[in-house]
C-alpha cells in the first residue's frame, strides 16, 4: 500500500427547512489517522455517543473523538487501512512484535488483548460490541482460535463479541467497520447467550441473473478464551421484487435493543427494511439497471414490493417524484458501493457514486437508480435514529 491513506469519499445527506433531502457533505472523509510507520491507519466516517443517534445537525459527527471501541452507550463507524507483509520481513526487526500473553485489560475497559501484534497483523483481541465488518478492497485473514477465514471484497463478518486477529500478509486492504455498542452479561468473558440455531439457506433458491450469493460470517465466544465461527456462507434471508428483474435484497443480521445482545443468530426477528427500536440491521442490495424496468412500475408495483420488505410506510412514492422507489425512515444509513455505479437520488439532487464511496443518510427522502448496464451493489448498514 502506498505509505499514506487513501482518501474516502463520503456523501452525507440531510434535511434543509422545508424538509427536503440535501447533500450536507461531500468529499474525501476528513477524519484521517495514519499510523506512526506509514502505510496502515484508520478513517472515521461517523461517531455516536447516544441511541438512537441523532439525524439532524449542521455539525459534521464523523469528526467526534472516541475510545476505542467507541461509547458504550453509540459507536462508530471507520474504514481501516491495511498493509501487507513485506517481502524482506524479518520479525527479529519488527518494532511492532508483541508476542502472545495472557488476556490483558485495555484502558477502556471494553476491549481486551492477548497479543500477537505485527507488522502487518492486529493483535489478537475482543471488544464489547456487534462489529459489521465489511470488506471493501483487497484482501484480509480473520483469524479465530478455531481456524483462520480469506475474506475478499464484498464479504462481511458479523462479529459478535468473538476473540479475532486481522492479518494480511499477502495484499493489502480497506475494510469497513460499524461497531456497536453491546452488553457482556458474564463480564469479560462475554460468552453466547441463548442457543438460537443459524439460519441455513435455502439450497433450492435460484438467485436472478446478475445476482451473487451476499458471503455472511457470523462469529461468537462459546467457551472462554475461544472463539468459534458459527457460520460462512451465503446470506439466507433473500428477498426479490417482482417488478424488478435483477433486484435483491439479502440480510445479514439485525440487533433489537441498546446495547446489543451476543447472541448466535437474528434472523429469526421480522423482516423490516428499517431496523428494530434501538437496533440495527445490516443487508446487501443488488440493483438491476433501471432500463430493465424503467416504464413498467407505478404505485401498485412499488407498494407491494415494500409490502413484501415489511415496511409499507417507508414508500414515499409519487407519480411526480423523482424515482418510483422514492423511501424515507428515521434512520441513519451507513451505505457503501460495492460493485458498480449508482446515483443516489435525492429531493433537491442527484449524486453519482461507483465502488469504494459511502453515503451517510440521516433520515433522508431518497432512492437508488442504476443508469448503467450492470448490476450495482451496495452494503447498507441502518440504524434507529431520532
Amino acid at each position: 500500500m502506498a505509505a499514506g491513506l487513501k482518501p474516502i469519499r463520503r456523501v452525507v445527506t440531510g434535511n434543509d427547512e422545508q424538509g427536503q433531502s440535501r447533500v450536507v457533505w461531500d468529499g474525501p472523509a476528513p477524519s484521517t489517522h495514519l499510523a506512526p510507520t506509514g502505510g496502515r491507519g484508520h478513517t472515521d466516517l461517523w461517531v455516536w455517543y447516544e441511541m438512537p443517534p441523532p439525524l439532524s445537525g449542521e455539525r459534521d459527527d464523523g469528526s467526534l473523538p472516541y475510545d476505542f471501541p467507541g461509547s458504550a452507550d453509540g459507536g462508530h463507524l471507520r474504514v481501516i487501512q491495511a498493509r501487507n507483509r513485506p517481502d524482506d520481513y524479518d520479525p527479529a526487526k519488527d518494532p511492532e512484535l508483541v508476542p502472545a500473553h495472557e488476556p490483558m485489560d485495555m484502558p477502556s475497559r471494553r476491549r481486551w488483548d492477548r497479543g500477537r501484534d505485527n507488522h502487518f497483523s492486529s493483535g489478537m483481541h475482543k471488544t464489547e460490541t456487534v462489529d459489521y465488518g465489511i470488506v471493501l478492497t483487497g484482501e484480509r485473514e480473520l483469524i479465530l482460535d478455531d481456524r483462520t477465514l480469506l475474506m475478499e471484497p464484498g464479504d462481511i463478518v458479523v462479529q459478535v463479541g468473538a476473540w479475532h486477529q486481522w492479518s494480511s500478509p499477502r495484499l493489502g486492504c480497506q475494510m469497513a467497520f460499524d461497531m456497536i455498542a453491546a452488553r457482556f452479561v458474564d463480564g469479560p468473558v462475554g460468552l453466547a447467550q441463548g442457543n438460537e440455531p443459524m439460519i441455513q439457506p435455502d439450497p433450492n433458491l435460484k438467485l436472478p441473473d446478475g445476482v451473487k450469493p451476499a458471503r455472511r460470517i457470523v462469529t461468537i465466544d462459546k467457551e472462554e478464551g475461544k472463539s468459534t465461527l458459527l457460520s460462512d456462507g451465503p446470506a439466507p434471508d433473500v428477498r426479490f421484487d417482482p417488478a424488478r428483474p435483477g433486484f435483491a435484497s439479502a440480510r445479514l443480521w439485525v440487533t433489537d435493543s441498546h446495547p446489543a445482545k451476543i447472541v448466535c443468530e437474528t434472523l429469526h426477528l421480522p423482516h423490516t427494511i428499517e431496523p428494530p427500536p434501538q437496533g440495527t440491521v445490516c443487508r446487501v442490495v443488488t440493483f438491476s439497471p433501471d432500463e430493465n424496468w424503467k416504464g413498467k412500475v407505478g404505485s401498485a408495483e412499488v407498494q407491494a414490493f415494500f409490502r413484501a420488505m415489511g415496511s409499507p410506510d417507508a414508500s414515499t412514492y409519487s407519480p411526480s417524484a423523482p424515482h418510483p422507489y422514492m423511501q424515507k425512515t428515521r434512520t441513519l444509513e451507513f451505505c457503501f458501493v460495492l460493485e458498480g455505479e449508482i446515483v443516489l437520488v435525492l429531493d433537491t439532487e442527484e449524486v453519482n457514486l461507483k465502488a469504494g464511496e459511502v453515503v451517510i443518510q440521516r433520515g433522508t427522502n431518497h432512492a437508488w437508480s442504476n443508469r448503467s448496464s450492470s448490476p450495482a451493489v451496495l452494503a447498507i448498514s441502518s440504524h434507529d435514529g431520532a
